[in-house]
């Protein structure tokens, strides 16, 4: 029988996750040499044990498990177990998967870590989604963050200035301390194992888990966590790894020095800073210049961290605004004598002078003479017209007609038909929410059909089962003439069309049977709102959403909250 965690969380929206496991590579191969003091250790890409021959789970993309995660690509595959970015077809979101056979020897300890890591709850490091044991296979499931970046990839392009380094060493020896106040250590804190979001936040991911599947231990685990957080603070202030070998990318230090401070490496280096990775590197043999106490939890690096000055981030860089023109005034040069050749005074044109003569005032008075007769023959007609249409008209009626119109009565406003029902719009026969559907409808439009988070694509997360978009089929109970809608939308920046069906149609359900387009295909704002220029004869009209919005977050989320026929 299957054994499920009962630390397994479930959310109905995530913000995402992050690329999967570790450092390792995909094809297989060990990965850089770890030096943070735990047992075993990786030593020239060579595992120590007879666990390096082990076969890892032969499954390959497109696999289902507990049909729900469905497996996408392989990013790890060592030491029996493998890792993947997958998806969680029920909550529609991106997750990751590490693998292993249930009859793996560190799959009961894999299985343990992970619920452990579930039940601490803190959002600082990656949650655990699920924990699972289930036909042969053990896996686990923890949150992806498409928005973060591995500290091994901003080190790539060159060491952090100093308020990055703080913010790195502080956030994480805070996290790292509630963990071991907890009973829970990492043991495998790598640049690999920490992830910055866009918000500027750090996040751990493999909380025991990682080191769990590597089967890694430690005599000390608070020391071994502790001199693994001095080894990325090394490394953000001068871009070095501070062993001797080369790993994650980075130059290891000149064999037979030792361990050098980070500002001997590295001219600029924040002089606090450098003494403070000293030491968490204490472990190593480090010392610190001004003989404070090495660092041994990570409660202690914190509140070395703390106690320091606090470092402001850099000055935002202004560019200077382009030169312009100034006047003389602005110059100082107003009212001092010109130095340069005078140049000619700007000819000015001289108005003709009024007409003065006899014949000028003569004329003048003829033109006034036109002007109030004209004035006088408007006015007399506009007094005969008015009489006239009074005469012709019942003096009881006030209602006034247009003779250029053949249709004497006036144009009634548009009013809402009633709605007999509404149904989603499920062309693949699958739905999305369609308990939701009569919020869409309610007269309430702080109420509404609200799709579920798609990550990657607009398009409905490029789902085969969605590739013609969904929506709201309106029925109106039956066929009627219908000269218009409006529709609030829950999002603006949806892409959106009105359809209608045949009058003889039953149960419309695929997008051949809405052949009356009453709309054009387009990006809608908050509102769509069209009146028609004939009413159109039908019983269903379709609400046809094909692309949504983004959410901000890497995610694409839309819906409709309010829906009115009119008539």
């Amino acid at each position: 029988m299957a054994e499920r965690s009962t630390a397994a969380v479930d959310v109905a929206d995530n913000s995402g996750d992050e690329p999967l496991a570790d450092e390792a590579t995909t094809d297989g191969t060990a990965e850089a040499q770890d030096t943070t003091g735990t047992k075993p250790q990786d030593t020239d890409g060579e595992r120590i044990g007879s666990e390096a021959t082990l076969p890892s789970p032969d499954l390959h993309s497109g696999h289902k498990l507990a049909g729900r995660y469905r497996l996408e690509e392989c990013v790890t595959r060592l030491d029996g177990f493998s890792s993947w970015r997958a998806v969680d077809e029920k909550l529609r979101r991106a997750v990751g998967v590490h693998l292993l056979p249930a009859d793996h020897p560190r799959a009961r300890s894999v299985l343990a870590a992970a619920r452990s890591s579930a039940l601490l709850g803190d959002p600082r490091f990656v949650q655990v989604l699920d924990a699972v044991e289930e036909d042969d296979l053990v896996y686990v499931v923890h949150e992806w963050l498409p928005d973060a970046t591995e500290l091994t990839s901003l080190l790539a392009s060159g060491p952090m200035d100093a308020h990055d380094a703080y913010q790195l060493v502080g956030q994480v020896s805070q996290a790292m301390a509630a963990a071991h106040r907890e009973g829970l250590a990492h043991l495998r804190l790598t640049p690999g194992a920490v992830l910055r979001s866009s918000t500027g936040q750090y996040r751990i991911r493999g909380l025991a888990v990682n080191a769990a599947l590597r089967g890694i231990t430690a005599d000390s685990p608070q020391r071994a966590d502790t001199e693994a957080i001095g080894a990325l603070l090394y490394a953000a202030l001068s871009q070095r790894w501070p062993y001797e070998s080369d790993a994650y990318g980075l130059a290891g230090l000149p064999k037979g020095v030792g361990l050098i401070a980070p500002d001997q490496v590295r001219a600029g280096v924040h002089r606090g800073l450098s003494e403070l990775a000293m030491r968490a590197l204490a472990n190593d043999g480090a010392t610190a210049s001004r003989q404070e106490q090495p660092c041994t939890t990570p409660d202690e690096l914190a509140k070395a961290v703390a106690a320091m000055p606090r470092i402001r981030p850099p000055e935002p860089a202004f560019t200077a605004p382009p030169e312009y023109q100034r006047t003389t005034y602005q110059q100082g040069s107003y009212g001092r004598p010109p130095t340069g050749p005078i140049a000619a005074p700007p000819t000015i044109a001289v108005p003709l002078a009024p007409l003065q003569s006899r014949t000028g005032k003569a004329l003048k008075w003829a033109v006034s003479a036109l002007l109030i007769a004209a004035l006088g023959l408007g006015s007399w007609q506009l007094a005969e017209a008015l009489i006239d249409h009074n005469k012709g008209s019942d003096p009881g009626d006030s209602t006034q007609t247009n003779p250029e119109n053949s249709d004497n009565k006036p144009r009634q406003p548009t009013e809402p038909l009633r709605i007999a029902g509404a149904t989603e719009f499920m062309p693949s026969g699958s739905g999305i929410k369609q308990n939701e559907v009569p919020n869409s409808v309610d007269g309430d439009a702080s109420t509404a059909w609200v799709t579920p988070r798609y990550v990657g694509y607009a398009n409905f997360g490029n789902y085969s089962n969605r590739k013609d978009g969904s929506g709201i089929v309106v029925d109106l109970g039956s066929v009627k003439d219908v000269a218009g809608i409006t529709a609030k939308m829950y999002r603006s920046g949806q892409k959106a069309e009105v359809l209608a069906a045949d009058p003889s149609a039953s149960a419309p359900s695929s997008l051949s049977d809405f052949p009356q387009r009453l709309t054009e295909l387009g990006t809608v704002g908050s509102d769509l709102k069209e009146t028609f220029s004939k009413p159109v004869r039908t019983r269903y009209v379709l609400i046809h959403l094909t692309e949504l919005p983004s959410d901000g977050t890497g995610g694409y989320r839309g819906g409709i909250s309010e829906i009115s026929v009119l008539k």
